[in-house]
């Protein structure tokens, strides 16, 4: 892979002059929490781009997510509390301490082995030393599915995990029970409290296949997206008026639609 260290490096002068004295209003008004949501959302838009095998949408929102890199470390060197250049050293040492298989004289036969160094090295850096719990260190706010996903790994290195996936299809069924009376019972904390477990068990079964889960309903939400506005199309080019359809109308078009989508390889 071939690179311009030159580029890198301009970058880094354009954000330093656009937050400089003659720069930016907007981006010298700018803090880490103002923007923060930029980053999360710039990193899902790349996430879409990769979803869609689009290079030239992936080379885009990297930049965009590059920006945003480069914005933080910016504001942090004002203050004098570390410059991009820290940010580089500090992954660098850290990929060179944590593959000793590549940069030292360590042997592993598989990948697993190699995961396996990776934790024991991360639990004796300085910083992580104060974990106590397997599940410290994993990120308060971060969307529901990927921390259960996060979770359900971590304590599954542990050997807390099911032996394979029929024991998981087993608590699905019996999450789905308790769902079910949960539901008759017309008690909302029980049928949250029921959904979260139901919908926890899903993802460990997600996990135990080898399955994003994230990824897997991100697929499915685009799928059901495409066929929901190919059926609108259809509908519109037949005159009629989709608040207007009874449910078994708007089945029919679905049904269509969803074959259509099939023989085009859209699954």
């Amino acid at each position: 892979m071939k690179t311009k260290s030159g580029e890198f490096q301009r970058l880094v002068r354009i954000m330093a002059r656009l937050r400089g004295p003659k720069g930016c209003p907007w981006d010298r008004e700018q803090n880490h929490r103002t923007i923060l949501r930029c980053l999360i959302e710039e990193a899902y838009e790349f996430y879409e781009a990769a979803l869609d095998n689009d290079p030239a949408a992936m080379c885009e929102e990297l930049g965009d997510l590059m920006l945003q890199i480069v914005f933080h470390a910016q504001m942090a060197a004002e203050k004098r509390r570390f410059s991009m250049d820290d940010v580089l050293r500090s992954i660098s040492d850290k990929l060179e301490r944590r593959h000793p298989h590549v940069f030292g004289s360590a042997v592993v036969k598989d990948s697993g082995q190699v995961i396996s160094n990776w934790e024991r090295i991360k639990r004796n850096e300085p910083h992580n030393r104060r974990r106590v719990s397997l599940l410290d260190g994993i990120p308060a706010h971060m969307p529901a599915v990927l921390k259960a996903f996060k979770i359900q790994k971590r304590v599954g290195r542990a050997g807390f995990d099911w032996k394979d996936t029929r024991g998981i299809f087993d608590k699905i069924g019996e999450e789905t029970g308790e769902l079910r009376a949960a539901v008759r019972s017309g008690r909302a904390y029980r049928i949250r409290d029921e959904l979260g477990d139901l919908l926890f068990s899903v993802v460990n079964l997600a996990r135990k296949l080898d399955i994003d889960p994230e990824e897997a309903l991100a697929l499915t939400n685009k799928k059901f997206s495409r066929r929901f506005k190919g059926m609108e199309v259809r509908i519109a080019r037949d005159g009629k008026k989709l608040e207007r359809m009874s449910l078994a109308e708007m089945d029919t078009y679905w049904d269509k639609e969803k074959r259509r989508d099939a023989k085009g390889d859209g699954r």
